[in-house]
């Protein structure tokens, strides 16, 4: 009897092993699928996708959106198909793809949202979100202008994407915190696109509007900020307070030109990084201390610019 069992032992260890060692084989696909790859953010969030991809043992695909909700949901539904193990997206329309991600979860496919978030109501249908915390970038950029303007100012507000999670909490944010304040707010207009022509277009109306009343400008994403800069510099007014979110590459090169005041900076390697490492937990099985994880916010003036290593986006 000692020695069956001692045999059954081994049997059952030996196929413990080989199950353990298939799991470890397995392959472990994630999926980026992003708004559009013109975006500059994203095509940079896309190489650290493939960057660090291979430290987490992941096999890494992206899909474009393209500025379409219709195939953020093809895409979708089609990493259903393909057995994808887990899905990072940053949709054009939050909303439309619910279905799809509720399909995904069905599946038991890990849905995690990336630099973007669900509108509240609808966060069930995700497992988690990293990003930078939006309202937190608004209230940031209101914070320095109240500093920088201790007497008040008049500022105009140029938004991103019109309806995007990051668009609304941006402008959340500093609405929230100049309100009461002696910071006049003479306009805001958000744009189509996360793309510096319309910044212009809206630049150039604002400037027509209120011309030198203009002490300030809040620009949701440092591109954009470059469209409010030409429009500005072909008005001639160059003593206006810029001020752009993301900390790319030309938001860096606008501050150290000096047409660009402040850059309130975002890490997508770390948001990356912090996209696997949860992914990670949940393929192992563990539950979440929080379902939301926020990158670090940098921020870049004249003064501080050196203390932050050059963005490669």
């Amino acid at each position: 009897m000692k020695k069956l069992f001692a045999l059954l032992l081994v049997l059952v260890l030996a196929f413990a092993c080989a199950t353990t060692a298939t799991a470890e084989g397995e392959e472990i696909k994630v999926a980026f699928i992003t708004q559009s790859l013109t975006n500059a953010s994203q095509a940079y969030a896309w190489t650290q996708f493939e960057k660090y991809a291979p430290e987490y043992g992941f096999t890494v695909q992206v899909f474009d959106e393209e500025y379409n909700a219709e195939n953020g949901d093809r895409a979708i539904r089609q990493c259903i198909a393909d057995g994808y193990d887990a899905i990072c997206i940053n949709p054009t329309d939050p909303s439309a793809i619910i279905p799809a991600l509720m399909d995904a979860q069905a599946a038991g496919v890990i849905v995690g949202l990336y630099s973007s978030d669900l509108a509240d109501a609808d966060k069930e249908f995700r497992d988690f979100m990293c990003g930078t915390d939006d309202v937190m970038c608004g209230e940031m950029a209101a914070e320095i202008l109240m500093e920088n303007f201790p007497d008040g100012c008049n500022v105009v507000e140029v938004g991103g994407q019109s309806g995007h999670s990051a668009q609304i909490k941006r402008h959340d944010g500093f609405i929230n915190t100049i309100e009461g304040t002696n910071i006049t707010l003479l306009d805001s207009k958000d744009c189509a696109e996360w793309a510096s022509d319309d910044a212009l277009a809206i630049m150039e109306d604002f400037i027509v509007k209120y011309g030198d009343d203009i002490q300030a400008v809040y620009c949701h994403w440092d591109v954009g900020a470059t469209g409010c800069i030409e429009a500005l510099k072909n008005a001639g007014m160059e003593d206006v307070y810029v001020i752009g979110v993301d900390g790319c590459s030309v938001g860096y090169d606008q501050v150290r030109e000096g047409t660009q005041a402040l850059c309130i900076g975002q890490s997508f390697s770390q948001m990356t990084q912090d996209a696997f490492d949860t992914i990670t937990k949940l393929l192992n099985g563990e539950e979440l201390e929080n379902d939301v994880i926020w990158t670090n916010l940098d921020v870049v003036t004249a003064e501080t610019i050196d203390d932050y290593p050059y963005p490669e986006w």
